[in-house]
């Protein structure tokens, strides 16, 4: 089974432009980016995302990372499936315009909207 940090690194390569992007949302947030709080990252990819979803950036195009992340949730080890919950489902979606935020769940797995609804009692929608 994968680790979080063999998560990270393949996230890290399988998306080097959202990888980009969520670096420097990390840096702001937290400083320096480090693998040993690669946790923390996937916050600030959940925090990279809501950005472009309030900016109108269409979901399709990150479609693929959210298959991504549900495989891990599927094939990871428990220490994968919560931060994957807590890390990054707990803060997407985050002060988002439903209306914003529409297209983004519609393309959701629901095995990821299950942990978002579980945690907030309700959709973004």
């Amino acid at each position: 089974m994968d680790t979080i940090l063999e998560m990270y690194y393949k996230f890290r390569e399988d998306f080097p432009e959202l990888t980009e992007k969520t670096d420097r949302e990390h840096t702001r947030l937290w400083g320096e980016v480090d693998p040993e709080f690669c946790y923390s990252w996937f916050g600030s990819l959940a925090n990279t995302l809501n950005h472009e979803m309030s900016k109108e950036v269409e979901a399709i195009k990150y479609k693929n990372v959210f298959e991504f992340i549900r495989h891990e949730f599927h094939s990871g080890s428990d220490e994968i499936k919560n931060c994957i919950d807590v890390s990054f489902t707990e803060n997407l979606f985050w002060q988002i315009k439903p209306e914003h935020a529409l297209s983004y769940w519609q393309i959701f797995p629901e095995v990821l909207k299950e942990l978002y609804v579980n945690f907030h009692g309700h959709s973004p929608v």
